[in-house]
């Protein structure tokens, strides 16, 4: 293979490098996986409105998230099992968003534990919780990620139950050998059990809540003075709810359509999670960004920026942090040309107007 040109390139590389199991399980979405090829699919329905004749010779992509100041709106979303893709696994990717001067989340079910993510260096990292049914554990884990200098909670609403992953079912999912959940190790939760279906449903039955709610936010945040990204929302309902019980902001997120099949894509989700907020926090999204103008289509609908999750583990089981370095830097690259065609010299002059979705030509024909 050549010189790689765009993020979706990693993918074919992954396959042929990784066992079948391993790969299915990163790329797989739920039962039909409907979902999955919409998340990807659903920019396609969103068009461009471009500004010409504007001076684009110096653009600017840097912004904040939660204060901090960051190089561009295209952060890390949190993956499990990093090890499985390269064997630096989660060492690579954050030393690649750190780079790059972005955010990497960690995922709670990462092989390499909290602390030895923070002692890759500098950095501005987030932790991705699952409450687990023994809370004690849980307010450790939250200590240990403050202790550990990360900024935030990103925590995963979506997830009460696993979603079915027919893939993993088949290949009797479970993490190889050599490896263990690094955050659970010293407690005996870090392996997972062979079983006939996959080790990770049984694991995540076993341990996780299900009975988490709302009022465990505030719960949260007694334990933490971490402010508390709330990651699975899809609906205007929910948004609000998440407002009131006092998140710092929204991940608009499908889980990368690994849990209720025929959920929109959050593209799709967005507009309406934004409008439901009225501005009050900040909204985020992942699932299905794949180039620079899904960034742009994201900005416009109302997103304070993005985060990327299977380009992470396909570059990186590609070529390691070299990877990961690389898809950080296309997609930067693709949104400055795509906010430069636009005309937008700076994230703030990206508005609705710039894009035209599906569902809303007819309202564009401005009277001239």
């Amino acid at each position: 293979m050549g010189e790689i040109t765009n993020v979706s390139e990693y993918e074919k590389i992954a396959k042929e490098k990784l066992p079948k199991m391993v790969y299915d399980y990163y790329a797989s979405g739920a039962e039909d996986q409907w979902t999955l090829k919409e998340n990807e699919r659903a920019f396609s329905r969103i068009l461009f409105r471009p500004r010409i004749l504007i001076d684009v010779s110096k653009i600017d992509l840097r912004t904040t998230v939660l204060g901090f100041n960051i190089s561009m709106p295209i952060m890390i979303a949190p993956t499990a099992m990093q090890k499985m893709a390269h064997p630096e696994g989660e060492f690579a990717t954050a030393r690649a968003a750190s780079a790059a001067d972005t955010i990497m989340t960690l995922s709670s079910w990462a092989t390499s534990s909290i602390e030895e993510v923070a002692s890759t260096g500098p950095g501005i990292r987030f932790f991705q919780l699952y409450v687990y049914k023994d809370r004690n554990m849980v307010a450790q884990l939250v200590k240990r990620a403050e202790k550990a200098g990360f900024k935030a909670i990103a925590l995963t609403v979506d997830t009460p139950w696993l979603g079915r992953r027919e893939a993993d079912i088949k290949n009797r999912f479970t993490l190889p050998p050599n490896l263990t959940l690094k955050n659970f190790e010293n407690i005996d939760l870090g392996k997972m059990d062979k079983t006939n279906d996959s080790g990770l449903v049984s694991y995540v039955a076993g341990q996780t809540d299900r009975s988490l709610s709302w009022k465990d936010i505030k719960w949260l945040q007694t334990i933490t003075h971490l402010p508390i990204l709330v990651k699975g929302v899809i609906t205007a309902e929910d948004a609000q709810l998440a407002v009131q019980y006092g998140a710092a902001g929204i991940i608009v997120s499908n889980h990368g359509a690994r849990q209720l099949d025929y959920v929109p894509a959050t593209i799709m989700a967005l507009e309406e999670v934004v409008k439901a907020t009225r501005g009050i926090i900040p909204v985020f999204m992942d699932g299905g960004v794949r180039r620079g103008t899904d960034v742009f289509k994201a900005l416009a609908l109302g997103a304070s920026g993005v985060f990327i999750g299977r380009p992470v583990l396909f570059s990186l089981a590609a070529a390691g942090e070299t990877g990961v370095r690389k898809v950080l830097q296309m997609l930067r690259d693709e949104f400055e040309l795509t906010m430069a065609l636009c005309g937008c010299r700076s994230l703030k002059e990206i508005r609705r107007d710039h894009i035209v979705t599906e569902w809303d030509r007819p309202r564009i024909a401005p009277r001239l």
